[in-house]
């Protein structure tokens, strides 16, 4: 089984879905699982709905109108039969959503996001799945939550990896072509779930695992793994081939290309995952697997915007030690902010962190007071792997440093 996982942008439109089928062809698809996201800015215009909606806004019915219309123009530019089927399913998912918030009494906002966001895939894959069956592209499409077993930690759901692969395995047949949604679970009381944003590489990498597949593609509109993004940096080279394991550190420290928890799963499974470009299938990409830790060898830039560099020091001058640093931490998990940059001292503690979750200033009203606390909101932090002074020097050029940490073959920059 070979699993293909295609992003919002790839599928933005009809001649993105017709592209799609372009590359089922060329690759083939006999033994293929196909991860599909919402089409183009989806998740977006459906948090958008979900504001709306818990704040009562009078925009909602708009809101939804406008999502309806997008997708109905792209089913009109796939389908010549206007009156063909997949309309009336578009017009049934639309009804479930309006059914769910008649009936919803929650006011728990992940768990209510995670029952709405969702529609973006329903509807992606419904509307893919439907043109391919029309053009002879026989394929069956699966509903991911039927399969994929989550906690109830909406918005960042746990995988229950046996119950999963065990569903997964009994739900895919031999020499079928399938589609289903990226990002979303389900608890095993069939309340959706998501597993974090981007999480629709994670999907594909869950599937992967639970066949034991032959490999992944994620399918992009870049050439492949950048060193760099090309948007902050000039003079980016393609890395042809980089380790799971330098995979995983350049996601742990934010590269957007491959998502954190992807490469686990198929690291344990010695699954090579590709990532390639949908736009010039001639082009080999970038492979991930076992071997040497980047090829070629050159500096990786990774850029964090928007961060927060927080310093904290004990209001009685006594060291930071062991308590307090346990305290901090526990702290910072329960309010949910992502650290990406520790440094200790005997006095301070200081941190680079995201909020992710606008938890911020909760987390701050609390520890004042036991902490002194000083802060500095939308700072940047730049990391470099296998940097070079070179490459140092670039990064530093023209901006203030706030803090530098640098390891064996990492450096760490925080900038204003």
């Amino acid at each position: 089984m070979r699993i293909f996982k295609f992003g919002g942008a790839s599928v933005k439109d009809a001649a993105g879905v017709k592209n799609l089928v372009k590359v089922l062809q060329h690759k083939g698809y006999t033994d293929t699982l196909v991860v599909v996201s919402a089409m183009g800015k989806m998740t977006n215009a459906f948090e958008k709905v979900i504001k709306a909606y818990i704040e009562k806004d009078k925009n909602l019915d708009t809101q939804i109108a406008q999502i309806k219309k997008y997708h109905t123009q792209i089913i009109g530019d796939l389908f010549t039969d206007r009156n063909h089927p997949i309309l009336f399913e578009i017009e049934h998912i639309f009804g479930l959503l309006k059914g769910f918030m008649l009936a919803n009494r929650s006011t728990n906002y992940n768990f209510i996001y995670d029952q709405l966001v969702g529609f973006g895939e329903m509807l992606s894959t419904k509307i893919i799945s439907n043109y391919l069956n029309e053009i002879g592209v026989d394929n069956q499409w699966l509903d991911v939550r039927q399969v994929i077993v989550t906690s109830d930690d909406y918005r960042d759901a746990k995988v229950d990896w046996d119950e999963t692969k065990y569903r997964i395995s009994n739900a895919i047949t031999k020499g079928q072509l399938y589609i289903t949604q990226g990002f979303l679970g389900a608890t095993k009381d069939n309340f959706t779930t998501t597993l974090g944003r981007e999480g629709s590489d994670y999907t594909a990498a869950i599937f992967a695992y639970s066949l034991n597949a032959a490999d992944v593609t994620i399918w992009k509109d870049v050439q492949g793994v950048l060193n760099a993004d090309p948007r902050e940096f000039k003079d980016t080279k393609l890395l042809n081939q980089i380790s799971y394991k330098e995979a995983i550190e350049m996601a742990f420290y934010g590269a957007s290309v491959i998502h954190p928890k992807t490469l686990k799963p198929l690291e344990n499974s010695s699954i090579p995952l590709y990532v390639r470009s949908f736009i010039d299938l001639k082009l080999e990409g970038t492979q991930v697997k076992k071997g040497e830790d980047v090829v070629p060898l050159v500096p990786c830039f990774v850029v964090k915007k928007e961060q927060i560099y927080l310093q904290i020091s004990a209001l009685d001058f006594s060291f930071m030690v062991e308590h307090n640093i346990g305290n901090l931490f526990q702290l910072l998990d329960r309010y949910k902010l992502k650290v990406n940059l520790i440094q200790n001292s005997a006095l301070s503690f200081r941190v680079c962190l995201e909020d992710k979750y606008t938890n911020f200033e909760a987390f701050i009203e609390e520890i004042r007071t036991h902490y002194r606390v000083e802060y500095s909101e939308n700072v940047t932090l730049f990391t470099i792997r296998h940097f070079t002074e070179e490459a140092v020097n670039e990064v530093e050029k023209d901006k203030e440093i706030v803090l530098k940490q640098i390891s064996e073959s990492t450096i760490q920059l925080i900038v204003k």
